[in-house]
């Protein structure tokens, strides 16, 4: 298996767990994440964020067209690198614990590095290594 495959599959991984974590957990996502886990409000936005994830997760495994692939890699940058900004705006302006911050913008930074590496791994930049659809 490819540098690219490799890491195409591992940020399915990650995706998958998290949203089905905060899909099926949203209490315990928000106690790990330092928050009131009582919060209805709370619990709706981890559900969304859950759903979000496993469809992106499972979209990596199960997409074969590899222009496809591209474009949902590209998106997938922009997302994570997104999701580290919030995370660590959030630590810096303290609605979110330090530590917890520090955890959500080093596993989105991660993402980032994963979707970038799935798209660059072994070809061209932008590229999908030939054999994506496997």
């Amino acid at each position: 298996m490819d540098v690219q495959a490799r890491a195409r599959q591992t940020l399915a991984a990650i995706r998958l767990v998290n949203g089905a974590a905060a899909l099926l957990a949203p209490r315990l996502m928000a106690r790990r994440l330092g928050a009131d886990a009582a919060g209805p409000a709370l619990v709706y936005v981890l559900r969304m964020f859950g759903v979000r994830t496993v469809v992106l997760g499972a979209d990596l495994l199960l997409v074969r067209d590899p222009e496809q692939l591209h474009r949902m890699l590209r998106v997938g940058t922009f997302i994570h690198a997104s999701d580290a900004l919030a995370a660590a705006c959030a630590g810096r302006h303290g609605t979110l614990p330090r530590a917890t911050a520090t955890a959500a913008t080093t596993v989105s930074t991660v993402n980032v590095a994963l979707t970038l590496l799935a798209r660059w791994g072994s070809g061209a930049p932008g590229a999908i290594a030939e054999g994506a659809d496997r």
